[in-house]
């Protein structure tokens, strides 16, 4: 059937009064004899180049600043971890992929500001599309995501990661939680950005409850 005769019969299928007018010309004799082939324009542009290999893993192309990759959970200066055990980020997510329980703070185990913590923390990477919602829905920036893109592996099991997989090592300065939150200070003070450092009186609970913890301050009496 011709272009013409298709185009008649859409316009009586339509019940259009007015006739099809095409807004792309007509090729030519010679146009319509390389139509088939014409795809292959790009194959034969690309066939004579040089080929260049992507030299992975021994040479890795670095991601762009905000590449959506593995996840991490942060922690404030002192040490404290920054997830209060929410669940926002597990209800924003479309896949599924991330499973929360929460649980209270106790003077003795005190994991974060406020009232609560994340105990547990899991991020199947099976179902995760990497699409940020979660980052956006966490209201304390506890949950960012890294420019770690290799997260292939053996087993099935492997690539649900727990909460030790998640968490940020412990940067220059900062006591292993738990401890008390600094003194004279509120939750609101850590979410605004007022807890710049640990404080003495940290440091001095956590030499007397674990005085064998490896992240006291060189010089503090371990046992």
């Amino acid at each position: 059937m011709a272009d013409d005769d298709v185009w008649e019969v859409n316009r009586e299928r339509d019940g259009r009064d007015a006739p099809f007018v095409s807004n792309f010309p007509k090729k030519g004799a010679v146009g319509q004899a390389f139509a088939p082939v014409a795809g292959f324009g790009v194959t034969l542009r690309n066939f004579f180049r040089p080929t260049v290999t992507e030299q992975y893993p021994r040479v890795k192309t670095p991601p762009m600043p905000r590449y959506h990759g593995r996840h991490q959970l942060n922690r404030y200066p002192d040490g404290l971890e920054k997830c209060i055990g929410c669940e926002l980020c597990a209800w924003a997510c479309p896949a599924d992929a991330i499973y929360v329980e929460g649980d209270a703070n106790t003077p003795d185990h005190q994991m974060s500001p406020g009232e609560r913590y994340g105990r547990v923390y899991q991020i199947n990477y099976l179902r995760c599309i990497f699409c940020g919602l979660c980052i956006e829905a966490c209201p304390t920036r506890a949950l960012t995501m890294t420019n770690e893109y290799e997260l292939a592996g053996p087993t099935r099991e492997g690539l649900i990661y727990e909460k030790q997989d998640l968490l940020a090592p412990l940067g220059q300065g900062m006591l292993a939680a738990p401890h008390p939150m600094a003194p004279g200070t509120t939750d609101g003070d850590y979410y605004r950005g007022d807890v710049t450092k640990v404080a003495q009186e940290q440091i001095d609970w956590v030499a007397e409850h674990r005085p064998d913890d490896p992240t006291l301050p060189v010089g503090v009496a371990r046992g």
